[in-house]
């Protein structure tokens, strides 16, 4: 399969709003497959479509620890359709704001609706580190980013930083 490149902050991309999956067919499972080659080899547990440049309600997580067997799961327009009142706090990091991690606090169970890569509708009743996971995935289909959930001191200098570096890597214009 196919590593592709991830979408880094600032890129606007990552404030799209992603389209729904209209069709389950061979090119959107070769894609799921790429998208999972791509998260492991990140390494992560969770990525969206849009973090790879494409704006489609498409995730994919695997949290199986290091020394298990991989775990894959595939989700088709995934969305949330119930939350806990409860609430917990996991400290998240996101592949595209490399090396920068926050305490986030979100509901601490969800329930999720989606498709298989079958076509077939599921839902999924989803608590700790799982539950975490769909909202910060399914956050990312809305153009919304774990920093977002921060103080806004914080994520401006989050920001701040990821602009300053996407400045310095960009090519030197050439003056004529």
């Amino acid at each position: 399969m196919t590593v592709k490149p991830l979408i880094i902050l600032p890129d606007p991309v990552l404030r799209q709003v992603s389209k729904p999956v209209e069709r389950i067919d061979a090119p959107l499972r070769k894609f799921a497959a790429d998208m999972l080659d791509t998260m492991y080899d990140a390494p992560g547990i969770g990525l969206a479509a849009i973090q790879v440049g494409e704006p489609l309600r498409l995730l994919v997580i695997d949290l199986a620890k290091e020394g298990e067997p991989r775990a894959p799961q595939v989700f088709v327009n995934p969305e949330i359709v119930a939350r806990s009142d409860d609430r917990s706090v996991y400290e998240e990091g996101c592949l595209s704001i490399p090396d920068y991690y926050a305490e986030v606090e979100r509901p601490a169970a969800v329930t999720v609706t989606y498709s298989d890569l079958e076509g077939a509708r599921r839902e999924m009743k989803a608590e700790g580190l799982m539950a975490t996971c769909l909202q910060h995935e399914i956050d990312h289909l809305n153009g919304v980013l774990f920093i977002d959930h921060i103080s806004k001191l914080k994520r401006d200098m989050v920001v701040k930083k990821f602009r300053k570096l996407a400045r310095d890597k960009a090519p030197a214009r050439m003056l004529g």
